[in-house]
């Protein structure tokens, strides 16, 4: 079969319409939201939150926590 590519606005639509009907509102709502981009820069958060530990670092650090 060979059709022509739809728009993708389009195409959103009938598939948020498609989730909708199949899965329910909320259940669609949920599956949508582990798509999101999030926000922020995760590469400052991270060095501002492990500065300079290494791997090595943090898994003795969860363990010395599991104690």
């Amino acid at each position: 079969m060979t059709t022509a590519p739809a728009p993708l606005a389009e195409i959103t639509q009938s598939a948020i319409r498609l989730l909708c009907r199949e899965y329910g509102l909320v259940n669609t709502a949920r599956f949508l939201n582990q798509f999101s981009h999030g926000y922020g820069n995760y590469t400052e958060e991270r060095d501002e939150i492990l500065g300079d530990q290494t791997v090595e670092d943090v898994i003795v650090e969860i363990k010395r926590l599991r104690k």
